[in-house]
């Protein structure tokens, strides 16, 4: 019974005790529910999950068709939340990064309208936000029968946005291989490239290289026949848009609100970060004759993505779970397929338990990554 006097051993014990006693409390809330919902003749299980569908889903990011199972259903929800919340985290760090760092410029104009661009959002609901951007899609735009050609065979009116899309007869295992490889490639290039560059201080051609190794993958499946393309182009009739990939007006709005929402709190997690490094790195840095894009860019932004990365983390959980609100504006999220899948079963408790473990899920895994890169960029003591 050592044990019991060793603290990490006692700290293990006690969280195996805590874990275990919340999941025999919510079994046992399950099992009081289940009985209950059988005295009423009400099923219980995720059988349903097997059965036909049966409804309609009007974006799909992957094949869907009415017939296919609830359970194929739920998962084209889950592929619509993932593809809208990744666009907009990314789309939304690539333009917080940009008004952050406007933010910090020594042009007065640009700074105050860097600051007015992030105090208007957020300082406004996001739902507002998704709302309006909605309404002016659907009453601004023209109607299908006066689509606007913004480029060949590119149509632009209030039911979306159609463009040509392409396909690969030979399926997309191979090039995305191949594009894998290339990266992988290009990678361990670049590092040998650096190495050499430190250690010699002479300038060398390692980026070039690189970009060339990671095309050469994807050049030798295309000469073995594997990258056979065949395009689907949008025609425009009178009442609709056929043919090609449609952009519907739910994700663009949903996609813009959201990227928005991210891009203002990332713009202030990057001002932060930048002010937190001293001014004295700012110095050194010019002391050495670096150009201020130069010295922000090499110097201050390497030391201030080590503190905006566990902000980020929180803004990116955000990100996936404010995409729930999109069932106002009728995108099919999980939380509206799972709507959708409630009304026609009645197996409500079920459905909530499986999104509420999807969101669980994904907030985790991006948890895990986060942490991972945080573990790369923090300052390791000597």
């Amino acid at each position: 019974m050592a044990w019991i006097n060793d603290a990490r051993y006692r700290a293990v014990f006690y969280q195996v005790l805590a874990i275990a006693a919340v999941a025999a409390l919510t079994w046992s809330m399950f099992a009081t529910a289940s009985a209950n919902l059988a005295k009423q003749d009400i099923a219980t299980g995720f059988g349903y999950l097997s059965r036909q569908a049966g409804f309609v889903i009007s974006e799909a990011a992957i094949d869907y068709k009415p017939t296919d199972s609830v359970g194929r259903a739920l998962l084209v929800g889950i592929a619509n939340t993932v593809k809208v919340s990744l666009l907009a985290a990314l789309f939304g760090t690539v333009v917080g990064f940009a008004v952050g760092i406007g933010r910090m410029s020594r042009n007065p104009l640009l700074q105050r309208l860097m600051l007015s661009y992030i105090e208007l959002l957020r300082n406004v609901p996001l739902l507002l936000y998704l709302l309006f951007w909605y309404a002016l899609i659907i009453n601004v735009l023209p109607p299908v029968r006066s689509a606007l050609t913004i480029g060949p065979h590119v149509y632009l009116s209030n039911s979306g946005l159609a463009l040509p899309a392409f396909s690969l007869d030979g399926g997309w295992v191979m090039p995305l291989a191949a594009l894998v490889a290339g990266l992988g490639m290009a990678f361990a290039v670049r590092r040998v490239s650096l190495r050499r560059r430190l250690a010699t201080g002479r300038v060398n051609a390692g980026g070039w290289i690189a970009l060339a190794v990671a095309v050469l993958p994807l050049a030798a499946v295309w000469l073995a026949g594997g990258l056979a393309v065949t395009w689907d182009i949008p025609e425009a009739g009178r009442f609709r848009i056929t043919g090609g990939a449609q952009v519907r007006p739910e994700f663009v709005a949903l996609l813009f609100g959201l990227a928005l929402s991210v891009s203002a709190t990332v713009a202030e997690i990057v001002r932060a970060g930048i002010q937190a490094v001293g001014k004295g790195q700012w110095e050194a840095a010019s002391a050495l004759g670096l150009p201020r894009r130069r010295t922000m860019r090499l110097v201050v932004l390497p030391q201030a993505m080590r503190l905006m990365v566990p902000p980020l983390t929180n803004t990116y959980l955000t990100v996936f779970k404010n995409s729930s609100l999109a069932i106002a504006i009728g995108y099919p999220d999980l939380v509206m397929v799972s709507n959708t899948v409630m009304n026609q079963t009645g197996q409500a408790m079920e459905t909530i338990a499986i999104f509420m473990a999807v969101y669980l899920g994904l907030s985790v895994a991006i948890s895990l990554v986060m942490n991972w890169y945080n573990q790369r960029v923090a300052l390791k003591e000597r």
